[in-house]
Formats: structure tokens, C-alpha cells, sequence
């Protein structure tokens, strides 16, 4: 008898089982699920990023140009500070850009326009609009599962720069040559020739993303940013295999990302204009230009 009862009790659980282990169903994706926040800052020196990038509403027009995005669940964006870290990341539903970063940025921006014809403004946008989609990159791999050959870091700046190219042809080379001017900064702010040890990080060298970000954008392009090669920014060399790098870039976008986008919205944003007038004055940070480790 006790031996048929147990046979009884272990044959309910066996049918009770699939029940009690059967995957809970995921929300369905859509589109607007992007929150910000704006976290007061912690150093009273950031105190002007904070009201400046209020003022600009920077991140209510970053959650507006990312609406487009299906997302299964809500993604943090948020800016803070970091204890005196210069980064940005995104871990755990949230990207965090830090007012140290930002700062870094501010203070690298030229007093006006620079013989390449970037504006100070577009110095300024150009590389924390870059580090916000870099970094909404890693949400996107992340929350959507998206399979990924290579670094993702790599990917991250490679996705980062296609969706940049989608907008505008002026709005696009802006932003490019804002994000650019960057890197290059960073180059030339070295106190000493790179270590070996300097190529082990999970980031490029700023000269490698330097020239992966031109070589992406004259793919695009070749007429846009055919200067890029013609006054010697953008090797020849390198230039006559971008077209196939922007291509296997854009394959794999429309291949795992685009079907997680919304066309009607997206449409909207890659037609909207989202920069200020180039002519436009930025206040100056104190201090020298530091030397960025861009993220």
C-alpha cells in the first residue's frame, strides 16, 4: 500500500512539473519604453552640466530619438556622477553617462571653429551623443539577444555610427566630425607612444576608433566625406575597402536590429532636425584640456 501511494505521489509530480517549470512569457516588445533621469550631482562643480543639460532637455530628446526601438522592457538612461570616474557603461536595464565624462568633453571643446570646420558646439554634442548610443548599443545586444562576432565594443562604435548616418547628410557629418575630433583629441593628449599593453583593452586605441569611425563614414558616403581622403585624414589605403566595412555594418543592422524598429517612428526622427544652429557659442570649462579615456 505505502509503496503505491508513493508511486501515486511521484506520478503527480512528474505531471505537475511542466506546469511549475513552464516559462513565464515575455512582454511583448514596443516601442517609447526608454526613462530618464536627470540624478542631481554630487560635486557642486557639475552643477552647470546638470542645469545646462535640463535646460537643453538633452535626454527628453534622446528618449524621443530612441522611441522608435521595440523593447521587451523599459531601459534606464540616466546621467549622475560617478565619484570621479570619467566614463559611462551600461549594466543591469540602465546606461549611465557620468558628469565627469561630460565634463572631460566640455573642457576639450576649441574656442571656435577648427581648421577641419568642426564648431565648438559640434565638439561638444558630436562625442556624448556618440557615448549615449555606444552605450544604448550595449543595451540593444544585450536585452534583444543579438548574436555577436567580434568584440562588442567594436560593435557598440559600429552601431553607433550607422545610426548616426541614417539622419541628415549636415546633421550626420556634424555629429561625425564632432565625435572625431574627439578621439583625435585624446591621441594627441598622450604624454608618451601607446604601451603594449595598451592594445590588450576590450576598447580600440582612440586612433584605431578614430580611423573605424571615418572609414565607416566614407563607406556611407564617399561624397559627403570625400574629403576625409582628400586632406589626408583618412588613409587612401584604408578608404578603398570602406564601402564592404559600411556594408557588413548595415547587413547586420537590418539583419538583427532593424526588425525591432518601429519604421513609422523612425521615420519621423531620421527626418527630424536634432542639432543647434553650428554658430552657436559654448561657454568654456577652467583648466587644461585633459587626456579623455573615452568609453
Amino acid at each position: 500500500m505505502i509503496k503505491s501511494l508513493t508511486a501515486l505521489v511521484q506520478a503527480a509530480c512528474f505531471m505537475l512539473l511542466p506546469a511549475l517549470v513552464a516559462p513565464v512569457e515575455a512582454a511583448p516588445a514596443r516601442p517609447n519604453r526608454i526613462i530618464i533621469s536627470y540624478v542631481s550631482p554630487k560635486n557642486p562643480a557639475h552643477e552647470p552640466i546638470y542645469k545646462r543639460l535640463k535646460e537643453a532637455r538633452f535626454l527628453e530628446k534622446l528618449q524621443e530619438f530612441l522611441s522608435p526601438f521595440r523593447l521587451p522592457r523599459t531601459l534606464l538612461i540616466k546621467i549622475e556622477g560617478c565619484d570621479g570616474v570619467v566614463n559611462a557603461w551600461y549594466e543591469e536595464g540602465a546606461v549611465t553617462i557620468c558628469y565627469e565624462y561630460i565634463d572631460e568633453i566640455w573642457k576639450t571643446v576649441p574656442a571656435e571653429t577648427t581648421a577641419a570646420g568642426v564648431a565648438p558646439v559640434d565638439a561638444l554634442i558630436g562625442p556624448v551623443f556618440d557615448t549615449c548610443l555606444h552605450e544604448f548599443g550595449h543595451a540593444i545586444f544585450d536585452i534583444l539577444r543579438v548574436p555577436l562576432y567580434g568584440r562588442e565594443e567594436d560593435a557598440a562604435d559600429a552601431f553607433s555610427a550607422y545610426v548616426t548616418l541614417q539622419l541628415g547628410k549636415d546633421e550626420a557629418r556634424r555629429l561625425i566630425a564632432g565625435t572625431a575630433f574627439a578621439y583625435m583629441t585624446e591621441v594627441k593628449a598622450a604624454t608618451a607612444p601607446p604601451k603594449l599593453q595598451d592594445f590588450a583593452d576590450e576598447h580600440g586605441t582612440p586612433a584605431q576608433r578614430f580611423y573605424n569611425l571615418l572609414c565607416v563614414a566614407y563607406g556611407a558616403d564617399p561624397k559627403l566625406f570625400g574629403d576625409l581622403v582628400e586632406k589626408g585624414y583618412l588613409p587612401k589605403d584604408r578608404s578603398e575597402g570602406c564601402d564592404g566595412e559600411y556594408q557588413q555594418v548595415a547587413f547586420a543592422f537590418q539583419k538583427l536590429i532593424a526588425p525591432h524598429i518601429d519604421p513609422g517612428l523612425a521615420k519621423k526622427v531620421v527626418q527630424k532636425s536634432w542639432l543647434p544652429d553650428p554658430k552657436r557659442s559654448v561657454a568654456r570649462r577652467p583648466g587644461p584640456p585633459p587626456a579623455l579615456q573615452r568609453k
